[in-house]
């Protein structure tokens, strides 16, 4: 199996050109602007963890400051949401398993002048220098994560790095989807540049869906390359999300469906989700 998001990074950006990335943002800004760390709490961090500090306004100060304010985006990819979301105020940190996505993500940033911070790391084994008031992690991210113990695992990670009362933005495809919306078609579209085959295959009791990607990429004149990647996804429902949230003690404060906006129904494809951390503040 190639692995993913190697040859497939240098046509992502083309392919993906319809992903509403700016509606994203605006939506992700209204929801930190909602549910977001606004006001400093009484809680500082030592080599020990979180404890009080009830004579030091000035260090909550200094701390909200410098951490409240750090985003960080999960499966940032090329980066495209995480230089919106530095325009728009934030200190972003790009985090992305794949080496070839980060380099053009590294590339926007050298092009725009961002001082986005870019992690390669797994966001299984997640590692920063400091808490941050929101970590995002949008258009299908966490589906890679085939485990219910793997999803556990980044929720842990993110709980850990939230700044007291920070809040954790995500979406999801459900298992709706693949089974009944995506899986077993196929997908095939024609660009000036490239082209795709798209097949998907449904496993239903493992409740993942394998996408067989063939891609044509024109080199010069009629000339092109072709080469192969194998994704798989696994499609979660809400109330294995809800549950795996509890359990790692972030609070959901808001589900919906992320393609209406409306209410989650048994119909829903995508789902958004804003979850808050609140051991530390107890």
């Amino acid at each position: 199996m190639a692995e993913a998001y190697t040859d497939f990074a240098r046509v992502y950006d083309e392919l993906m050109d319809a992903t509403p990335y700016g509606e994203w943002c605006e939506r992700i800004d209204r929801l930190i602007g909602t549910f977001g760390v606004t006001e400093p709490v009484n809680a500082v961090r030592d080599s020990a963890g979180w404890k009080e500090d009830e004579n030091s306004p000035e260090g909550r100060d200094a701390l909200l400051a410098s951490e409240r304010n750090l985003v960080v985006d999960l499966g940032c990819g090329t980066g495209t949401l995480t230089e919106m979301l530095y325009q728009k105020g934030y200190d972003m940190i790009g985090v992305d398993c794949s080496e070839a996505m980060l380099g053009i993500a590294e590339e926007k940033r050298s092009e725009s002048g961002s001082q986005i911070l870019y992690l390669n790391q797994d966001m299984r084994e997640l590692e920063l220098y400091s808490t941050v008031g929101c970590v995002i992690s949008v258009c299908d991210s966490l589906n890679y994560l085939l485990e219910e113990e793997e999803l556990a695992q980044v929720f842990a990670g993110v709980e850990n790095y939230l700044y007291p009362g920070g809040i954790f933005i995500f979406d999801f495809n459900t298992d709706y989807k693949y089974r009944e919306v995506i899986g077993d078609t196929i997908i095939a579209e024609n660009r000036d540049n490239c082209s795709f085959i798209w097949e998907n295959t449904y496993y239903a009791e493992e409740q993942i869906n394998e996408y067989d990607l063939t891609i044509f990429v024109r080199k010069e004149g009629e000339l092109y390359e072709r080469f192969d990647e194998t994704h798989l996804q696994r499609g979660y429902t809400p109330e294995c999300i809800k549950r795996l949230l509890e359990e790692s003690h972030l609070q959901e404060v808001l589900m919906l469906d992320a393609d209406t906006n409306g209410e989650v129904t048994g119909t829903s494809e995508r789902i958004l989700v804003v979850a808050k951390e609140y051991r530390k503040t107890e």
